[in-house]
């Protein structure tokens, strides 16, 4: 399953004087929840996908709108009526919803994110959990520590404390929903942050014994809209996101 939490309040573009939530702001032609989603789209016919969103007039017709208009053969969309306490709680509530089963594999997605052209590497099949990384500055991230061995097993994973330089893209894999509960658990009964984020759950699976792994992709196959500085910075470059993502629907 791959899941898209999407239930923040897009404050930061409010502020700004953006009229309108930032996943329907304009990029090369399309709205920007378009281009998230298309990164997945060698997936649309074979993964079942699972958008969360606040429960505000016209989302839901929206987002259900977009998804079809692309392509995807199952999405399914979990309204909440309020803000969560963070991405963690997101994905959960929308799993409780859809009563996920505990062995499903779970791929949770940051909708800031624009990732073209994702396949799943094989080692998923083979680890516990897996984050995809780029080399990146700043200390706004989450970021991995690689083993001292070598190869591409995580050491730590930490929220916005810069342990390496290796970046999380904001795709986050867990071999089943029942390991991501789990996890989730034990970072509620002791928070990292005053925000339930993704990242430090893979922390508490290191801890536990479980293999943690990390893959590094190019900063050519990333872009970012999360601010409005990185939207803006987006849209100056709308050219070369259109030609990365090919031909899409």
């Amino acid at each position: 399953m791959i899941v898209f939490p999407m239930a923040g309040l897009s404050s930061r573009f409010a502020r700004a004087g953006y009229d309108r939530p930032k996943w329907q702001l304009p990029l090369a032609g399309r709205p920007l929840l378009d281009w998230s989603l298309l990164g997945f789209a060698a997936l649309f016919e074979t993964e079942p996908f699972l958008i969360i969103h606040l429960d505000q007039p016209g989302v839901a017709e929206f987002v259900r709108q977009r998804a079809a208009t692309l392509g995807m053969r199952q999405a399914e969309l979990v309204p909440l009526a309020v803000p969560t306490r963070g991405q963690a709680e997101t994905v959960a509530l929308g799993l409780d919803a859809v009563r996920a089963a505990e062995s499903e594999p779970l791929t949770i997605f940051n909708i800031d994110t624009l990732r073209p052209g994702y396949r799943p590497p094989p080692v998923l099949t083979d680890c516990d959990g897996w984050l995809e990384c780029f080399e990146g500055e700043g200390d706004h991230w989450s970021f991995v520590r690689p083993a001292p061995e070598g190869g591409d097993r995580a050491a730590q994973v930490t929220e916005k404390l810069r342990v390496s330089s290796l970046c999380c893209t904001g795709l986050y894999h867990f071999r089943s929903a029942g390991r991501f509960r789990a996890a989730l658990e034990q970072e509620m009964r002791a928070p990292s942050a005053r925000e339930l984020f993704v990242a430090p759950l893979y922390q508490h699976m290191i801890e536990a014994g479980q293999d943690i792994r990390y893959g590094v992709i190019g900063p050519e196959d990333i872009f970012f809209s999360g601010v409005p500085a990185e939207y803006e910075a987006s849209r100056r470059e709308e050219g070369r996101i259109a030609a990365r993502f090919g031909r899409v629907p």
